[in-house]
């Protein structure tokens, strides 16, 4: 009977040790979650992009676009290829909310074959870049 007593005792007292914990009060103002909130959003038409077949050696441009949907303005402050085999180029000045702009990718395969690469986008809108896909077959 004294065992069943500890065991009780025991498995009470781990139980009161999942009891929950109140949650820490955040140190943000109400102004800068006002502002978090109403961050700039951007919608991509299409994040990948198939381009089919294209000839060796010939510099194929594939256009990226996307439209603010947010309350504020964005800002490209970077676009990056993945290799020296992909160019770039993208709308500089400040994109509007409403407004659509683009971000252009100009692939010059040298080799015959399948190809998948990417383009990193950096923006005032969103804390991790966006990773866009382009794929095709060079022949």
């Amino acid at each position: 009977m004294k065992m069943i007593k500890i065991s009780m005792l025991a498995l009470a007292l781990g139980l009161m040790s999942f009891s929950a914990i109140a949650p820490v009060q955040s140190l943000v103002s109400e102004n800068e979650v006002s502002e978090t909130t109403a961050a700039s959003t951007i919608v991509w038409k299409a994040e990948t992009i198939d381009v089919g077949q294209i000839p060796q050696g010939t510099p194929k441009a594939i256009v990226y676009e996307f439209k603010n949907t947010g309350k504020t303005a964005v800002v490209i402050t970077n676009v990056q290829g993945s290799c020296g085999c992909t160019a770039t180029d993208y709308t500089k000045e400040p994109i509007q909310p409403g407004k659509s702009a683009k971000v252009t990718a100009t692939y010059n395969a040298a080799n015959k074959g399948a190809f998948t690469k990417t383009v990193t986008v950096t923006t005032s809108a969103e804390t991790t870049p966006k990773v866009l896909t382009l794929k095709g077959t060079v022949i």
